[in-house]
């Protein structure tokens, strides 16, 4: 049985403003109408023996995976909880361990959950020549071909094929990302390919060759394991162990030590959308060059991309630009520092602002709340529950609450007080009342909250009763 292993735990801080700490590219609609991790399982259907997938995931974004994963009918699927971050290594020694308990003799199939794969047939097709070299018990990575001098991957080294191997090359070495010069040089040889940090093994053979060479990973992640629990639909391990790995990817812990990795070259149209730049790359142009998604006029402009969410964003003559359009915040830079944007992050932190981990509109396990005004003591928020959901039972001692029921059916409890409530109807909720919102009905529920007080932050809740483990 091949088991996908999906690991889900990058921020993409290079395509903020539009990724963000809490929203991440991974999750995000950026291609069609699927979120890129709803697309990277999604791409293997079809393929023959193909078990469960694991998807490894930072904790702050259980409920939105669990989500996205219920949507496409793999509510089944085993969601591990990274209760910090450890980089690849650890986490994929967690799902092996995990895929072992089902599966003693599973192939591990290893993919990043925000890449893009242009062509799913080709794709599908190395992936089965990758499991029958990995059933040979060697390590395989997918190399791709290289298309120009990328400065931004790392690159790996191939010898000449093996007679004990179909289309795959032995590894000579892992390289870090090049200068252009030298990757100039690298294309010109042949004998290179980016690397796209996707993997094939059998579970038994990557756990062996893992303890021999990052013993290590392995102690933290079996101690981790072993003292992991039950949560709802996840899987939590044991935060204290886990911190006790080594911050290491699977490339230094592993594969740039064993002798026994062949690299499968991959020319399926593969990007790992890594920056604004590289999303122009696979974006449709028009005749210029240009890449327009959203409300967008242009008058004269090459080579450039314009990404707007919500508003009309007008460019004139301009050229070799990313203009990223989100509700708090637009980017405008020039394509060839598409991958300094981490340099707008940490003035973003020096100035203590939040810009860089959530988006105006927050998701919640229960739904969403847009905060769409504010001043001085009140906000105001665009409420969007889910069918059946319910927001935890809760007080504030610092500020009162309206709510205004725009669509859909509310529940509202208010101390013992329970009431419904319709369309166009409102009720109030006084500092220090004990409440909860419940959507009772089929469809969406949505309100306008009106916040008043001297203190309006988050932190002012004491939850009494919550459905989804929060405290």
């Amino acid at each position: 049985m091949i088991i996908p292993v999906v690991l889900a735990g990058g921020s993409g801080s290079r395509l903020w403003p539009l990724s963000r700490q809490h929203y991440p590219k991974q999750l995000l609609k950026l291609f069609g109408d699927k979120t890129m991790l709803q697309q990277t399982i999604l791409r293997l259907k079809g393929l023959p023996e193909l078990g469960l997938p694991i998807v490894v995931c930072n904790v702050e974004h259980r409920f939105m995976v669990a989500e996205q994963l219920n949507e496409i009918g793999l509510s089944d699927s085993a969601i591990i909880l990274e209760p910090l971050a450890r980089n690849t290594a650890p986490a994929l020694a967690l799902a092996a361990l995990h895929a072992r308990e089902s599966d003693a003799n599973s192939t591990l199939l290893v993919l990043s959950a925000d890449h893009m794969i242009g062509n799913v047939n080709e794709f599908q097709r190395v992936v089965q020549v990758a499991a029958e070299a990995a059933a040979k018990n060697y390590l395989v990575t997918f190399g791709v071909h290289p298309t120009h001098p990328e400065t931004g991957y790392g690159y790996i080294k191939t010898r000449k094929l093996d007679d004990d191997l179909a289309d795959a090359f032995p590894v000579e070495q892992f390289v870090e990302k090049p200068s252009l010069e030298t990757a100039k040089k690298y294309l010109a040889e042949g004998c290179y390919y980016w690397n796209s940090g996707m993997f094939v093994f059998k579970t038994d053979v990557f756990l062996q060759e893992l303890q021999a060479h990052s013993p290590d990973v392995i102690a933290a992640a079996h101690q981790a394991r072993s003292l992991a629990v039950r949560d709802l639909d996840f899987i939590r391990v044991d935060k204290e162990s886990f911190a006790a790995a080594p911050n290491i990817s699977i490339d230094y812990a592993l594969m740039e030590k064993s002798n026994n990795v062949v690299c499968v070259p991959l020319n399926a149209g593969w990007s790992d959308v890594g920056d604004w730049k590289s999303f122009w790359d696979v974006s449709q142009k028009d005749s210029a060059g240009n890449s327009f998604l959203g409300d967008s006029i242009d008058v004269g402009s090459t080579n450039t991309l314009v990404f707007s969410q919500d508003k009309l964003v007008a460019t004139l003559g301009v050229d070799n630009l990313l203009i990223i359009n989100t509700p708090d915040a637009v980017l405008v830079a020039h394509k060839s520092q598409a991958q300094e944007v981490k340099a707008i992050i940490l003035q973003i932190e020096k100035q203590k602002r939040s810009e860089h981990l959530q988006h105006r509109e927050v998701y919640r396990p229960w739904g969403c709340y847009d905060a769409i005004d504010d001043g001085d003591r009140y906000q105001v928020n665009r409420i969007r529950v889910k069918p059946g959901a319910s927001l935890s039972l809760q007080v504030h001692h610092h500020r009162a609450e309206h709510w205004i029921v725009v669509k859909g059916t509310a529940l509202v409890q208010k101390n013992d007080e329970v009431m419904l409530l319709s369309e166009n109807e409102s009720t109030y909720i006084p500092i220090g009342t004990k409440h909860r919102l419940t959507n009772p009905g089929k469809i969406p529920l949505e309100i306008v909250e009106v916040q008043s007080g001297p203190y309006l932050e988050d932190d002012d809740v004491i939850r009494y009763e919550d459905s989804y483990g929060r405290s």
